[in-house]
């Protein structure tokens, strides 16, 4: 069974152009554990919303696909990452993550705005006030609406 995530990132850190660029991806430098313990849930051949955050209008755009799951992080290794964990060991990883793969770049990004219009907090977390996650589930119900014709994207 596929499952839907809705993973975040800065398109000044890495954008769904970087992601089409390298084709592949491993989905680092997550450091909320909640959003981690969401990220080892994930299977291969789930899907994920790639979603730009930090900007105007923040917006889903594109979808990615989950290509490995349970890696181990490696920036919580390196004393030079801005994500480095002293508490973190090769023994003892702290932090796992998954692969990811490009899939498309939607033609029309879906905005905040427009998936506030069309779902409740209950629903889509992304669209509930004061939501920092950066990796968080997608029911199907809602995967599909999103995917669908009409959302702006076209369907899989």
């Amino acid at each position: 069974m596929i499952r839907y995530w809705l993973i975040k990132s800065e398109p000044d850190d890495y954008s769904i152009d970087d992601l089409q660029r390298d084709t592949t991806a491993i989905w680092d430098g997550v450091r909320n554990y909640q959003a981690r313990n969401f990220l080892r849930q994930m299977q291969v051949g789930d899907l994920a919303f790639f979603y730009h955050s930090n900007v105007k209008p923040p917006a889903i755009v594109g979808l990615a696909k989950i290509i490995e799951s349970q890696v181990i992080d490696p920036t919580q290794f390196d004393p030079q990452s801005k994500y480095f964990d002293p508490k973190a060991t090769p023994d003892n990883p702290r932090w796992q993550t998954a692969s990811v793969a490009f899939v498309e770049k939607f033609a029309e990004a879906i905005s905040l705005s427009q998936l506030k219009e069309k779902f409740q907090p209950e629903e889509l977390w992304v669209v509930k006030r004061g939501n920092r996650l950066s990796v968080m589930p997608v029911e199907e119900t809602v995967a599909q609406k999103i995917l669908a014709p009409s959302a702006g994207s076209p369907a899989l």
